[in-house]
């Protein structure tokens, strides 16, 4: 059986999380999606699309979609919906987690490494993010849960814009750049997306084709993020509180540095730096993601983690492009030179 699917959907309390799904799920679009929400209580799914009264844990809706409100173990959940399909009882070919708005999606996301019945069932797909513009500055500023969220993020969608003046909109993009420079970034209304910016992104895919932002690379890009730490003298508009004559300075715990090399790494060096690192640093490591060249093979080696779970596999073989490593590192006050220097020490 092919892996089904999976996509969890987090944000902050009030960021549209509920708007988005109910768009997706009453959209005609001919696929039957199992939404898990994962919630206690503060905000369930409208009722109309989730009868909550009901004590029927699992709900068939009209277009094929169905909605099941877990208020136990995740991993219980997704065993048993794998079980009720195999058995003919439910049909669907996807799933979508929402996460209470004060969650932390990494033990969410290692739900699907950790445990084996459902790391073979299921294929983590991406984590979606909505950022409310509106109240974003303020609660990155105060929430680690706010920062985290952004700092998983595989795609961000960025909602209520409409009710923030364009600079103020393009501050915040600025941050969430800086705080997490691998997720693209798209302005939304009402949870008006497209399905093909929500479904089969394979943020998460060993496989995939790494992006991470070209322009994050650059020398001389307009803000030099590998040199500049946000703090007393960053006067950036998104380190300021909306409605102060004066800025009030951020320095966001949550962080993004890449490193890159054009020699390729040693593989028994870099095996030993990255365990020692994420035996460390691990429950700071948010995501990490990496092209790799590495001594002894002519492919690229993709590599990426979350928190202390790492995982690496053969990409395709390089071709007429500079064979030149890059890794990008999103963490909580993470000791960059460290990592950085470390790195350079593995390189053969």
């Amino acid at each position: 059986m092919a892996l089904i699917p999976a996509t969890i959907l987090t944000g902050f309390l009030g960021s549209g999380k509920t708007t988005l799904l109910k768009r997706v799920l009453t959209e005609a679009h001919g696929q039957k999606i199992a939404v898990i929400e994962n919630e206690f209580g503060e905000e369930n799914i409208d009722s109309d699309i989730l009868v909550t009264e009901t004590q029927e844990q699992i709900i068939q809706m009209s277009n094929g979609c169905i909605c099941c409100t877990i208020r136990e173990d995740l991993r219980g959940a997704l065993q048993t919906l794998a079980a009720r399909k195999r058995k003919g009882e439910l049909d669907f070919e996807r799933v979508v987690i929402e996460t209470t708005g004060l969650a932390d999606p990494g033990p969410v996301a290692q739900t699907f490494f950790m445990d084996d019945e459902v790391a073979e069932t299921y294929l983590l797909d991406s984590i979606l993010t909505l950022v409310d513009a509106k109240h974003a500055a303020q609660q990155l500023n105060d929430r680690q849960e706010a920062r985290r969220q952004v700092g998983f993020a595989d795609q961000i969608f960025v909602s209520k814009a409409d009710l923030v003046e364009p600079a103020a909109l393009e501050a915040l993009q600025h941050r969430l750049k800086h705080m997490n420079p691998r997720a693209p970034q798209k302005v939304v209304h009402f949870g008006e997306v497209a399905l093909s910016e929500v479904f089969d992104l394979r943020g998460f895919n060993l496989n995939a084709k790494l992006d991470i932002d070209p322009a994050f690379l650059d020398e001389g890009h307009a803000h030099d993020h590998h040199d500049h730490a946000h703090g007393e003298h960053c006067d950036h508009p998104s380190h300021a509180h909306e409605g102060h004559g004066h800025h009030h300075h951020v320095d966001d715990d949550v962080k993004s540095f890449v490193f890159k090399a054009d020699r390729p790494f040693d593989p028994a060096k870099l095996e030993d730096f990255l365990g020692a690192v994420v035996n460390i640093y691990g429950p700071r490591m948010l995501r990490y993601k990496g092209v790799l060249s590495m001594a002894g093979t002519e492919r690229k080696v993709i590599f990426q983690g979350v928190h202390q779970l790492m995982g690496s596999d053969l990409g395709p073989a390089w071709g007429e492009e500079p064979r030149v490593s890059k890794m990008v590192f999103i963490g909580i006050d993470l000791p960059r030179e460290i990592f950085l220097q470390g790195l350079e020490q593995c390189l053969a």
